[in-house]
């Protein structure tokens, strides 16, 4: 098939929806796919080279402007080139099949506003939510995706995500497909695992049985990094390390951990490029996230035999088996929840254990079996488009 894929950037070293562009590319060209990317910038070393890459270039103006001009011209040249199918993520219109990897805009902003921790800073942010002239153009560029006159498959990435669609904008049935997210176990393979893991431990200062978690993202409020400190101050008999990376903006939690007297048990790593060497050298993930589609944090984890313990706002944890493979709070907001799923992971035995889980959880479901079912969708489409 001569498939096109539009997203503004994808370059893997960022993560999240653009690591699972990349995934999905290389196996398509694999497939013997003709793919065809519509972006701003993309990694090339990262992507195949017989993938065929169209340059949308960057317009100056507004940021609450700029999501609409890259749709417009992904949408020109789309329709110049001729393809079987057009799959897109966010932000763009024009496509057979959308995933939207990201969940709902709509979704995100309504779970974003709990992760203020109190009603003033909560109204706060609501404020100045409304009066921003990207919410309102997100939104209605959104609401153009999914309600427009172009009614696309669409595949979401969990049942939390689907429930969303249906609640929002009142679309369920034939037109969704429920995928969960996958990831390509390949790149957490390592014949030098335990050098790795040794290692960045000895760097860090972390003894060999020393319990270790680590915390994953980029956006550190959203994906709950508040909460998981709270949980640590409030339990200082909790033997645990935390390996923190993601965003390289740590100032305001540096300033965090120094006042709650967490230095010898926090390490903020920042933006950390070899994150692979981060899962070895931890024991399990927290993840405890304000809104998550499908973290493909979590399924990278269970890649590496770490077991989870996450929130009931990450699709993600559907794909779980509690307590076997790993734990879900409720509430991401809560400290003290939190603070007893760490320390179940603290007893060594029940670590071992989970981490076999976690091993087993990974097998169950790979990015051979997602790729197989996003290809029925795509196949689908095609016949929807020949039809039509």
């Amino acid at each position: 098939m001569k498939i096109g894929i539009c997203y503004e950037s994808v370059v893997p070293a960022r993560g999240g929806c653009e690591t699972y562009i990349a995934d999905l590319i290389r196996r398509l060209v694999a497939d013997r796919h003709e793919v065809h990317l519509y972006a701003e910038e993309r990694d090339a070393a990262a992507l195949p080279k017989h993938v065929v890459f169209h340059a949308i270039m960057p317009t100056a103006g507004p940021r609450f402007l700029k999501p609409w001009r890259f749709a417009a011209a992904c949408a020109r040249a789309v329709d110049r080139e001729g393809h079987d199918v057009v799959l897109g993520f966010v932000k763009t219109w024009r496509q057979d099949v959308l995933i939207p990897q990201g969940g709902l805009h709509v979704a995100s902003a309504e779970y974003g506003l709990r992760k203020y921790g109190n009603g003033l800073e909560r109204l706060v942010a609501l404020i100045g939510k409304w009066l921003s002239p990207s919410y309102w153009s997100f939104l209605l560029l959104e609401r153009r995706q999914y309600l427009g006159r172009d009614r696309p498959l669409i595949i979401v990435p969990s049942r939390f995500v689907e429930e969303h669609l249906k609640q929002f904008y009142g679309i369920s049935g034939q037109r969704v497909r429920v995928i969960p997210n996958a990831i390509d176990p390949g790149r957490f393979i390592a014949r030098d695992r335990l050098r790795l893991r040794e290692e960045m431990r000895k760097r860090l200062g972390i003894g060999p049985d020393e319990p270790t978690a680590l915390f994953v993202g980029h956006n550190y409020r959203l994906k709950g990094l508040d909460t998981l400190l709270k949980a640590l101050s409030l339990r200082p008999d909790l033997p645990v390390r935390v390996l923190v990376c993601g965003s390289a903006r740590i100032g305001r939690y540096q300033r965090q951990v120094k006042r709650l007297g967490l230095e010898d048990r926090v390490h903020l790593l920042g933006f950390f490029p070899e994150v692979r060497q981060a899962f070895f050298a931890a024991d399990f993930l927290v993840h405890p996230t304000f809104y998550d589609p499908c973290s493909l944090v979590v399924l990278e984890a269970l890649a590496c035999g770490l077991p989870v313990i996450t929130t009931a706002c990450n699709g993600a944890a559907e794909l779980l088996h509690p307590p076997e493979d790993g734990l879900v709070i409720e509430d991401p907001g809560d400290a003290e929840g939190l603070g007893r799923c760490i320390e179940q992971f603290c007893d060594s035995e029940r670590r071992r254990a989970a981490a076999e889980a976690a091993r087993r959880t990974a097998a169950t479901w790979t990015f051979e079996h997602h790729y197989r079912m996003v290809m029925k969708v795509l196949e689908e489409a095609v016949r929807v488009r020949a039809a039509a």
